[in-house]
């Protein structure tokens, strides 16, 4: 079978890429004044629809932005050092369960509330990533709206989930007390190859938390249709 190269793949990938975001739906909640009004009047199941899609794409544009990454800047040898080195994920303090079991374990009340910790953690970092990529002399167009898109996305995510917590748990606004303050820190101005993997590790970080958002999200959902038979 014959094999795409690099550039081919981008030219698919901007071909396509109209075509990702115009199957996004919608989860701006907020109206102008600031409330989150609009989400407020979505059914529960049709929010948490809404959110779970807004989460497959946020963890598969995040695959996408990482493998894109690993093909204009970290050759081979880098990805395997990067492997055996000592990287440490931003949300690595966060009270999140780690296990199988502990997933099947919690609450949906903490289902919820360990989502809304990752959004909020990664709000800033990817901030954050934006201005390091813009830097970059040859970083493609492509890498950057990915990351630009999954930035403002995440911003949505957050706002439909703060209201999903409303409406399941009848809670007020939510704050956690995890903030990504101290979680999260950088030099000014980093040497280049540590600037490098620094945004490598942030992305494939990012690529790992995407996927936990998605799962407990997924999870939630199974129990609110069959609740005894959620794997």
């Amino acid at each position: 079978m014959h094999m795409m190269t690099v550039k081919q793949r981008g030219v698919w990938a901007v071909l396509l890429w109209p075509c990702l975001l115009t199957m996004s739906v919608p989860l701006d909640c907020k109206e102008e004044q600031g409330s989150l009004s609009r989400c407020l009047s979505i059914s529960q199941e049709k929010l948490l629809d809404r959110v779970i899609q807004h989460a497959e794409l946020i963890y598969r544009v995040s695959e996408e932005s990482c493998t894109l990454f690993e093909e204009m800047f970290i050759p081979f040898p880098l990805r395997l050092q990067r492997n055996q080195a000592s990287y440490t994920c931003i949300t690595k303090a966060l009270p999140l369960p780690s296990s199988k079991s502990e997933i099947q374990q919690i609450s949906d009340k903490w289902l919820l509330h360990s989502v809304l910790m990752l959004v909020q953690s990664w709000i800033e970092p990817l901030v954050y990533l934006q201005t390091t990529l813009d830097r970059y002399d040859d970083a493609p167009d492509l890498l950057l709206n990915k990351t630009k898109w999954v930035s403002d996305k995440l911003i949505s995510l957050e706002q439909g989930v703060v209201v999903l917590i409303k409406k399941m748990l009848d809670e007020g606004a939510l704050t956690t007390t995890y903030s990504e303050q101290g979680l999260f820190q950088y030099d000014v101005q980093p040497e280049m190859l540590e600037s490098v993997m620094r945004d490598y590790t942030l992305l494939t970080c990012f690529k790992k938390d995407a996927h936990k958002m998605e799962t407990f999200l997924k999870l939630l959902k199974c129990r609110q249709t069959d609740k005894y038979n959620c794997a």
